[in-house]
């Protein structure tokens, strides 16, 4: 009886000492909430590791390094800090022994055996790019848009390009009447005739006796350089020149709060369909003095044309076959420079191709071919995410695919021709390093659910994989440069990052460095552990879903959806949410007798390639009957009242909220767009036209994805909130949807303006006043 009585006051006591959530308490700066490590990364030794952390609560973040076996984290001297952070992003000789680093505008080079930098260059002009070339004698680095080297026998420095805007003097031409008078004045005079003869003569010879090393003369019109760079054997140069759309408008962000007191006008971006210019590549052969310029036109399937194209036989029936635009990243070289590996891809976002190049003669061999009829992307494949491609051996390649639907790794041996699948399963590779004995991959996947992320060691052939961590939530994970050690940054739903160090071994215990990611004042309120589960849609797919529930006896048999934003975003995970204030706000909801649900729909990343292309040609499609089918079963299983419930999201989920209210309003009683796309012809070009293709020539998926066209569908209670100075999703997007709510007399709407914020808020003035008015539509509307 006294141990039930004990617990029993317990729990009141708890209660009563449980912080009440106000909409003012989480909306205020978020270092209340505590400090969270971030930017990662260990010393070039291995012995210590650095981060930004503000445990002092300063106005920003300052720099910290935690030694192995120390007592705990020490503050950082800032130019310390800075070296620390260019040698770690500096580039390591063969031997591992010198690190060649950029350090604010130059050159330096570290010996590691004795910790002492020589510096290089010390010029008013910016150096960068440092690596080591030509067996490691050479280190060669950017100036402006040229390459120079520095010999580390010598100290001697050469020019190896010279790259001149405006047009070649060989290539200006003569009209027909100047070159009649040439012709005619060389038969006319047997002077002039021989001293032209010596001349070329001279000319060639020259150029027979020219070195290899001699600077090479570059005339690029008004294009630009771009991804200049040198082979490992110090031969070739490789780079793109882009050519900018003559015809190219872009965007203005008035900015009506400023400092003179005068409206300014913020540089935008252009719009999807705008030109996006064009680029080409070209090698250039020092030892030949040859420039090539790579022929993409006999691509496998360059000429196809997407399958949408097949919704408009009119406009496309007499089209001839054409190669398509690409781009080419890289070349990635294998250690000496004798292979080389460039990666295509298509403007139209259709397909990639990963092909082998000779660079001395500029032919391509195919090593893999990826297409998608929705679009190229996924973790380690690009788009959104970083690419993740290199060498093995020196005959080996490695990459990523979604080839079976998930993002894996795959090998590819250039002699044999040879294709191997190193990973595989219904799960996704999310980041992908080799080691730099070139013997394991360091993976991190979400193979045992897709919202737990766990860290691996797996040899290249893709045997003996081991798992390192062992912690449920989320990972960032940074190996040390001896790879004895691993650090990374830990957090679950209800537990924000932390920094823990660990043993780069299966089994090992971490230790946990930093413990300020929560507050006493934040630890106070007992932040819901989540239930993560799945419903199933109405097409038989498993939607991954997470509930905040509240209380029994608070239960009021309203609910709220809230649905995820950035695009491209998991967010039913078990690791601490992009969308903190969201978290809170939920809770809060939650306190008030709310039940709050949050999925990821489709189009959501974490799921594979079918999921994430499930919104192809049709934003607010499948993705918004997952939200409905959603409200279904929170009625179903949870016993909500159908005509009480209400959405909310930012941004994309923004977008998803206002077609919720236009297309669905029997379904959704009130909703908050926050800075919402309103019409996805508005939006930028690289993220857009990669799901809905270009308005122009796909007007299908721009109709029925952008909310303006069902905006007479509103019958119920719309709240619009936007910064003025989103540079992102622009303001116009809200006001050209208030004209048009405005013209179909719809009175059961409002338009909240923030006239200093961006896309992402910073003022808590801003976020308070912002989710008081969200909190007052769902409590006006859905507690009737």
């Amino acid at each position: 009886m006294r141990k039930i009585l004990l617990v029993v006051l317990l729990h009141t006591f708890t209660c009563l000492n449980a912080q009440q959530l106000t909409v003012e308490k989480i909306m205020q700066d978020t270092k209340w909430i505590g400090t969270s490590p971030s930017g990662i990364f260990w010393s070039y030794d291995s012995k210590a590791v650095s981060f930004k952390w503000n445990p002092e609560k300063a106005a920003s973040d300052s720099a910290y390094s935690y030694t192995l076996n120390s007592s705990g984290p020490a503050k950082l001297n800032y130019n310390l800090a800075q070296k620390a952070q260019a040698i770690h992003s500096g580039t390591y000789n063969h031997a591992r022994t010198q690190i060649v680093y950029e350090l604010k505008g130059d050159i330096y080079l570290l010996d590691i055996a004795t910790n002492t930098s020589r510096r290089i260059t010390q010029t008013e002009e910016e150096e960068t790019n440092p690596v080591f070339v030509h067996n490691d004698e050479w280190i060669v680095y950017q100036k402006g848009n040229d390459l120079f080297a520095w010999d580390t026998r010598l100290a001697i420095t050469k020019q190896l390009t010279k790259f001149i805007s405006g047009e070649a003097p060989s290539s200006k031409k003569i009209s027909a009447e100047e070159q009649w008078v040439k012709n005619e004045q060389l038969q006319t005079s047997e002077v002039v005739k021989e001293r032209k003869e010596k001349a070329d003569a001279r000319k060639a010879y020259l150029q027979s006796i020219k070195d290899a090393d001699t600077l090479h003369v570059i005339y690029i019109d008004d294009k630009t350089v771009t991804g200049l760079q040198i082979n490992p054997g110090g031969r070739f140069v490789t780079w793109s020149l882009f050519e900018s759309p003559k015809d190219a408008k872009t965007t203005i962000v008035p900015n009506y709060v400023t400092e003179s007191g005068f409206t300014t006008n913020i540089p935008g971006r252009d719009k999807v369909g705008a030109n996006q210019g064009s680029y080409t590549f070209y090698v250039f052969d020092k030892l030949k003095d040859t420039v090539i310029k790579l022929n993409t036109d006999s691509i496998p399937d360059i000429t196809n044309e997407p399958l949408y194209t097949k919704d408009y036989p009119a406009k496309f029936k007499d089209k001839k076959p054409a190669p398509r635009p690409v781009v080419v990243f890289g070349p990635y070289w294998n250690d000496d420079g004798t292979n080389g590996l460039v990666d295509i891809r298509t403007e139209d976002n259709k397909d990639r191709w990963i092909m082998q190049l000779d660079a001395a003669t500029g032919h391509l061999k195919l090593i893999d071919h990826q297409h998608d009829e929705g679009w190229i992307a996924g973790p380690g494949i690009g788009w959104i995410s970083n690419t993740s491609i290199g060498w093995i051996n020196a005959s080996t390649c490695w990459f990523q695919s979604e080839a079976t639907g998930y993002t894996h790794l795959y090998s590819f041996d250039v002699s044999t021709r040879v294709k191997k699948t190193i990973t595989q399963g219904q799960y996704e590779i999310q980041q992908a390093d080799l080691s730099s004995n070139k013997k394991y991959f360091y993976i991190i996947t979400n193979e045992s659910h897709p919202g737990k992320q766990q860290f691996y060691r797996i040899n290249t052939d893709g045997s003996d994989k081991q798992q390192i961590t062992s912690m449920t939530g989320g990972y960032e994970v940074s190996v040390s440069p001896d790879e004895k050690y691993i650090a990374y940054r830990y957090s679950y739903q209800n537990k924000p990052w932390e920094l823990y160090l660990q043993e780069n071994e299966p089994g090992t215990k971490p230790i946990q460095v930093t413990n300020k990611a929560m507050s006493d004042e934040w630890k106070s309120y007992p932040w819901r552990d989540t239930k993560i589960f799945t419903f199933t849609a109405r097409d038989g797919a498993n939607v991954y879903a997470r509930i905040y529930e509240p209380a029994k006896e608070k239960k009021n048999n309203a609910a709220v959806i809230f649905v995820h934003g950035a695009g491209y975003l998991q967010n039913v995970d078990y690791a601490w949410s992009y969308y903190q204030h969201e978290f809170m706000f939920n809770n809060l909801l939650a306190d008030k007798g709310y039940t709050v649900m949050d999925i990821d729909y489709r189009g959501s990343a974490g799921y594979g390639r079918d999921w994430r292309t499930g919104i192809y040609r049709y934003m607010g499609g499948k993705d918004l009957d997952d939200e409905v089918d959603a409200a279904r079963y929170l009625v179903k299983q949870y016993g909500i009242d159908g005509t009480r419930i209400g959405m909310y999201g930012g941004s994309y989920g923004g977008f998803m909220t206002l077609m919720a209210l236009f297309t669905q309003p029997d379904v959704f009683k009130a909703g908050a767009a926050l800075r919402p796309v309103t019409d996805w012809a508005h939006y930028d070009h690289g993220y857009t036209s990669a799901i809905l293709n270009e308005p122009f020539n796909d007007s299908i998926a721009y109709t029925r994805s952008s909310p303006i066209n069902f905006a007479a569908g509103l019958k119920n209670h719309l709240l619009i909130c936007h910064g003025m100075v989103d540079v992102n999703v622009h303001f116009q997007d809200a006001v050209r949807l208030a004209q048009r709510l405005i013209e179909l007399h719809k009175e059961n709407w409002e338009l909240a303006v923030y006239p200093v914020e961006d896309h992402g808020f910073v003022e808590p003035s801003s976020w308070t006043d912002e989710y008081k008015r969200v909190l007052k539509l769902f409590d006006d509307n859905l507690l009737k």
